[in-house]
């Protein structure tokens, strides 16, 4: 701003200059026509034409008390142009809107000098709106740049949070497998190591989830109604008695490029928050629409709802409406389904009250 303001003062320090010299120009120009229109003397009559011819940049149209223009009467414009008169008279309105006239008396009578502004000096008085374009599009990169910036920065965070927590995982997973093998040769422990062989597994996978995270998955045709069905029975065995999860379908197969077991995790987030919001009791509603261009995916609760205030935050790394958590599975939700999967995820409307519907959009 300090710049700005400086070469604003500046600029427009330069162009009152110029104008004042260019006023005083055509003042000795007007005195030139006065000697041309008094004198016989040849030497005076010479020095006049040299005032008048002097002036090469400045625009001038010189009329009567009743505006109008002599054949003659204009100087610095285009003759061929100025052989219609309605260009003449539009350009002496333009100078009449820049400056007063000067005016000088003869004996012949009074003429009004009307004069505009030189090339350079409108150039002058540009210079600052050239000026502040190019220091917006300099703020504009930088802004740019800054913002990618904090962007790989953030990506890579979640990239080595991710992969740490994968590595984490591995170690004391690999022993509890080596003592699951262990129980499963004793007898009387098989319903307990079943039971323990699910939860490894479900460890095992939420390892997987992580590792893959910051690395492109590799995205297979899968069915995608399939999948679906399987993690609205995972967590309607998980959710509370009150709180029925269900699937409605456009059809009954609906094949798609996605990475499984990330895209299970999306739909688990969204679930989980679903249940979070409803206090034990409600709907969860999973539908899916099959269109030619995109598929629809939607996530419907009956749960509190979100906040009209709040719904630009949700996506927010840590942001929560939660008394406890990290406020990162939407976070994570979205970097899934946009950068891995090329598709959107956004809520789609929500009402204090009433719930939320969450929307994933994948590609054909």
């Amino acid at each position: 701003m300090c710049i700005v303001g400086a070469s604003l003062y500046y600029t427009n320090s330069l162009a009152a200059k110029l104008a004042e010299e260019e006023r005083k120009n055509i003042e000795q120009l007007v005195e030139g026509l006065k000697i041309l229109r008094t004198t016989e003397d040849p030497l005076a009559l010479q020095l006049a034409g040299m005032l008048v011819d002097q002036n090469k940049t400045i625009p001038l149209i010189l009329t009567d008390e009743t505006s109008l223009i002599s054949p003659d009467g204009f100087i610095n414009f285009d003759t061929v142009k100025a052989k219609d008169s309605t260009y003449l008279a539009g350009q002496l309105r333009e100078l009449k809107e820049l400056h007063q006239p000067i005016v000088f008396e003869y004996p012949g009578g009074r003429q009004y000098v009307y004069y505009g502004e030189s090339h350079l000096l409108r150039q002058l008085r540009y210079y600052p709106y050239v000026q502040l374009t190019i220091i917006f599009l300099f703020l504009l990169i930088v802004l740019i740049a800054l913002t990618s910036a904090h962007r790989s920065l953030q990506n890579q965070v979640w990239v080595g949070l991710s992969k740490e927590t994968a590595h984490q995982l591995g170690t004391p997973l690999s022993s509890m497998e080596g003592w699951l093998e262990l129980l499963k040769d004793s007898d009387g422990n098989n319903e307990a190591v079943a039971e323990m062989q699910k939860d490894v597994d479900r460890l095992k996978l939420i390892a997987d989830r992580f590792s893959k995270v910051g690395s492109a998955p590799q995205l297979e045709e899968e069915d995608l109604i399939i999948r679906l069905q399987a993690m609205v029975d995972y967590m309607q065995k998980r959710a509370p008695s009150k709180v029925s999860i269900s699937l409605h379908s456009s059809a009954n197969e609906i094949p798609v490029n996605i990475s499984g077991p990330l895209f299970d995790w999306v739909i688990e987030n969204l679930m989980r928050n679903a249940l979070d919001a409803m206090d034990g009791k409600g709907r969860i509603e999973v539908k899916v629409q099959d269109n030619k261009q995109q598929i629809i995916v939607d996530v419907a609760d009956t749960g509190k709802g979100i906040a009209k205030h709040q719904l630009n935050k949700v996506f927010i790394p840590g942001f929560t409406t939660k008394k406890r958590g990290w406020g990162l599975g939407l976070s994570l939700s979205k970097r899934i389904v946009e950068k891995y999967h090329h598709g959107s995820l956004f809520v789609k409307q929500s009402e204090v009250g009433k719930g939320t519907t969450f929307r994933i959009l994948l590609r054909r």
